[in-house]
């Protein structure tokens, strides 16, 4: 098998690395999302995110509602 795992089986394997966790990702995540779309580097603003996004399904669909939420905001 390649190094890259599909997406199912990440995360059921949970992340690789550091993990920042629900509560952490719950607090952080308009931050995140905002240095996202401004092209900043959001995970060396808060370590563990994307590990975290990976991993966790219920987060990781909180994050894509809030990129969707903050990008259509910008358009109109």
């Amino acid at each position: 098998m390649s190094g890259r795992l599909p997406g199912e089986l990440r995360r059921l394997l949970g992340p690789t690395g550091p993990d920042v966790g629900c509560d952490v990702c719950f607090d952080e995540l308009d931050r995140y999302v905002e240095l996202e779309l401004a092209g900043a580097d959001a995970e060396a603003a808060v370590p563990g995110m994307r590990a975290h996004l990976e991993g966790c399904p219920a987060c990781a669909e909180e994050h894509e509602a809030l990129i969707a939420l903050v990008a259509h905001d910008a358009s109109g």
